[in-house]
């Protein structure tokens, strides 16, 4: 098992949930603690109670969001939580009701608070369960669960002192931060004066934790130390992660090996993962047959209509092979389906009422074979 590996995948691990695994991943932290710190330049928090490697991304990208968070609300209530736990010693009990009343004061200097209304109630329940499973919480009766159905439902609760560790600390006041960019420009300040070091922790962060890392023209400072500096980034990184590195005039991407993986892939086994796949197909056709330009930058802008019917297009061409969800999927939905699934993985962005298509979309595409008749089965 590659331990820097195993980091990256968790957002820390426990020695009292995991206890054979802290230890294994503890014993080879000299082998990559250079690494993380000099190429990555993240801090690795080696505690007596977890291990954490805290992983600031070089820039901000939607898939890098709580995945069981579906509102903005659902980070406001987190943010209260650590608030309260914050007053907490390590295991003492509270009340779920007692929670509930702090959060609402709090939540009511920016919101209008009705933990009568079922949405709200969702909000609290998969924050409450999203700090339970990272170790923050400890449940010694009851179930958060039961709160989805009424505010009256009482749960007895122990405070295990990790929440004072979860929230990331920065060198500067980030009360002055209203938007995900002020944090990126407080940070690119605060490295004026030693911008080599953080064009190359920006290098190393985004092929090891995106997709894909774009620029958009030849003078892009962070591309020419990437090609200047391909050997030396390749050994590291391979020795860290296994795969490959591989440069084309506006794009890199860090390729990963069958076996060497981490954290998601794509493709995989999944209806959405072979659907995008055949409209990556499809793209490039409409490409080679000119019907769509490549820009200079090698990205591809098409109308927001011009995309959707493509989409329709494979949908109605290919729909009788696919899962029975996928192929009776509404339109709308399929095409919400399908741009979020290309946006987190780097492949598509919108702007002023256009799709922009990205290089990624070229890396793999998929197709069924000629002799395909409709009747199910399949090969991509």
């Amino acid at each position: 098992m590659n331990e820097i590996v195993t980091l990256l995948e968790h957002y820390w691990i426990s020695r009292d949930k995991d206890r054979e695994l802290y230890n294994k991943v503890k014993r080879e932290i000299p082998k990559f603690q250079k690494f993380a710190r000099e190429q990555l330049g993240w801090k690795l928090l080696n505690h007596e109670r977890f291990l954490k490697l805290e992983k600031i991304p070089a820039h901000a990208q939607s898939f890098m969001g709580i995945q069981e968070f579906q509102e903005v609300r659902d980070y406001v209530i987190l943010c209260v939580i650590l608030m309260y736990l914050e007053d907490k010693e390590e295991q003492e009990q509270f009340l779920l009701s007692e929670l509930i009343d702090y959060a609402g004061v709090q939540l009511g200097k920016w919101m209008e608070v009705d933990w009568n209304s079922f949405s709200q109630r969702k909000s609290m329940v998969r924050v409450l369960q999203y700090v339970e499973r990272m170790g923050m919480l400890r449940v010694y009766d009851g179930s958060s669960q039961l709160l989805s159905q009424e505010i009256g439902q009482e749960v007895l609760y122990e405070n295990t002192g990790l929440s004072r560790y979860f929230a990331t600390s920065f060198p500067f006041d980030i009360r002055e931060c209203t938007c995900w960019q002020d944090f990126e420009k407080e940070r690119l300040e605060e490295f004026e004066t030693d911008r080599g070091h953080f064009r190359i922790h920006r290098v190393y962060r985004s092929l090891a934790a995106c997709p894909a890392m774009y620029w958009d023209t030849s003078e892009d400072a962070d591309s020419l130390y990437l090609k200047n500096q391909r050997q030396s980034i390749s050994k590291y990184m391979q020795e860290a992660f296994g795969g490959r590195l591989d440069i084309h005039k506006n794009a890199a991407f860090w390729v990963l090996e069958e076996g060497d993986f981490y954290g998601k892939i794509h493709p995989r086994e999944a209806q959405i993962s072979e659907t995008v796949l055949l409209l990556s197909g499809m793209i490039r056709q409409q490409v080679e047959d000119k019907v769509w330009a490549l820009q200079t930058d090698d990205t591809i802008r098409v109308s927001q209509e011009e995309f959707a019917a493509l989409v329709r297009k494979c949908q109605k061409e290919w729909r009788e092979a696919w899962s029975k969800e996928y192929r009776e999927m509404e339109e709308g939905r399929l095409l919400a389906a399908v741009r979020r699934y290309m946006y987190d993985w780097m492949m598509l962005s919108e702007e002023d009422g256009q799709v922009i298509l990205y290089p990624a979309v070229a890396r793999l595409s998929g197709f069924y074979p000629t002799d395909y008749q409709n009747t199910g089965e399949k090969n991509i």
